[in-house]
């Protein structure tokens, strides 16, 4: 989920127009003399509200008219003509987002430790970043203009937060009325207006389990393929979340949920030809359960809510596995064909074995992979995974990679995904780290700031730190070792 800095919101939302924060060089923003710190008002004559605004109104036109507000105070206007499909250069702000009016039994703010940075505080239920970035909303508190917007400027898909078609359920879950929970007829004029949803439930267990999931993925699936998709994931409590009516996932319960769903998943694979409802990552590891095959998750629609992450990781890795047991066989035949010739040298009529005319055409002295010596870092739940990955790349290539699984001691609770490690956590288990380097999960560090979840800059945290420290994402991880 894409993180925003939290800002003066009112302030924000009185200020007519987008601001222009970058002006690339000989584009034609230059060329119109737009700069930093200008804010483009109106297009057209059309009122601009932030960059999907201006997006939109854009879009297809070759003759404009901008509305551009200066630092100064003074508008000016701007007429020029452009060709098809020619690029402003410009960036614009962050857009500031709309803020949820639930409360939401679950809600993981409810669960941040009382000095977490101000940012984690805030709650989005914006339909702009759920289209641009895959954030969910409820569609509780949409307006109308809100929704007028989503079908004018085709902001499909929308990433919607359903958890129980049952209205008393839902209205439970969210902490609101039942006439505010009901969303049905929004959900509907979207489908009717070809707008793509995929849904989400948060499963909290002897709520919206057992046999109101089933009803929940059964009115969900009616209206595919416009829902496309359902990812169920399952509630996280941190130590901090001490409401008696929530219940800790536990393996058992994963277990059965996976069984259960098993069967509605084998149904829709008959009668829908997808799966359409995605359990969680968390679910089949927690429950002890191996990770479906790549054919399970298509073409990986909720990827972002954590649904076929690993299972993308492994057949990545897999490949990178494969190119270095290529190698290796090719490290054999060199090594038959040095001991050819050395045998050659002194005994003429030696004969060529049969792997040496693959390694003929390779030169004999080409240098060898660096081996690597260094820790990995991840959480709790993927560690054993990566740790099996990496135990067989050092088998292959006799590198001294080790994993170490740091515990969440920040959030603590349920928490033990990679994404929610902060600094302190990596400093807690700084003794443990071994080799010449140390790799953390890029996801732990602010997207638009280099700034760890707990407020630690990565700049001290490197200067605490015994070791440098690389910070990869799974597929930078793959084109590291890839390297070497």
């Amino acid at each position: 989920m894409y993180e925003f800095a939290v800002t003066p919101v009112i302030t924000q939302l009185r200020r007519p127009g987008v601001t222009i924060t970058e002006v690339t060089p000989d584009s034609l923003g230059e060329e119109l003399e737009l700069q930093p710190n200008d804010r483009i008002v109106k297009v057209n004559g059309r009122s601009v509200r932030d960059y999907l605004d201006f997006r939109f109104q854009t879009a297809g036109e070759t003759e404009l008219t901008f509305n551009v507000r200066k630092p100064s105070g003074e508008t000016v206007e701007i007429e020029f003509d452009r060709d098809e499909g020619e690029d402003f250069g410009l960036m614009f702000e962050q857009i500031v987002p709309r803020q949820c009016a639930n409360e939401c039994l679950f809600c993981f703010c409810k669960g941040n430790p009382a000095d977490a940075r101000p940012s984690l505080f805030v709650r989005d239920e914006d339909i702009r970043l759920s289209f641009l970035y895959g954030n969910y909303t409820t569609l509780s508190s949409i307006t109308d203009d809100e929704m007028n917007r989503i079908i004018e400027q085709r902001l499909s898909p929308q990433y919607v937060s359903v958890h129980a078609t049952d209205l008393k359920t839902r209205a439970y879950l969210l902490g609101v009325d039942e006439s505010r929970a009901n969303i049905f007829d929004k959900f509907q004029r979207l489908l009717d207006n070809d707008i793509e949803i995929h849904a989400q439930v948060v499963l909290c267990p002897g709520i919206n389990d057992g046999k109101q999931l089933e009803k929940t993925l059964r009115d969900l699936a009616s209206h595919y393929p416009k829902v496309v998709s359902t990812a169920v994931v399952p509630v996280a409590l941190t130590r901090y979340n001490t409401d008696e009516r929530l219940t800790r996932v536990t393996p058992e319960f994963c277990v059965r949920t996976i069984r259960e769903v098993e069967k509605l998943q084998k149904e829709f694979r008959q009668t829908l030809g997808t799966t359409f409802a995605f359990l969680g990552d968390e679910i089949y590891l927690k429950g002890g359960v191996e990770i479906p095959s790549r054919r399970h998750y298509g073409n990986y629609p909720q990827i972002e809510d954590g649904v076929g992450m690993v299972r993308s990781f492994l057949n990545a890795f897999e490949k990178l596995l494969n190119a270095c047991r290529k190698a290796s066989d090719r490290g054999v035949a060199v090594q038959i064909a040095r001991q050819f010739l050395r045998n050659s040298r002194t005994r003429p009529e030696a004969r060529v074995p049969a792997r040496v005319e693959v390694a003929e055409t390779l030169p004999i002295d080409r240098p060898r992979a660096k081996k690597l010596n260094g820790t990995i870092l991840t959480g709790e739940m993927f560690g054993p995974i990566l740790g099996e990955q990496i135990a067989e790349y050092n088998r292959l290539t006799g590198s001294k990679l080790r994993v170490l699984s740091v515990p969440n001691t920040y959030f603590g609770g349920d928490v033990s995904v990679a994404g929610l490690l902060t600094g302190k956590d990596y400093l807690a288990v700084a003794d443990q780290i071994k080799g010449e380097f140390a790799v953390i999960p890029k996801h732990t560090i602010k997207s638009d700031e280099p700034i760890l979840l707990d407020g630690m800059t990565f700049d001290e945290l490197k200067s605490k730190f015994p070791v440098p420290i690389y910070d990869l994402d799974t597929n930078g991880l793959i084109e590291f070792l890839a390297c070497q």
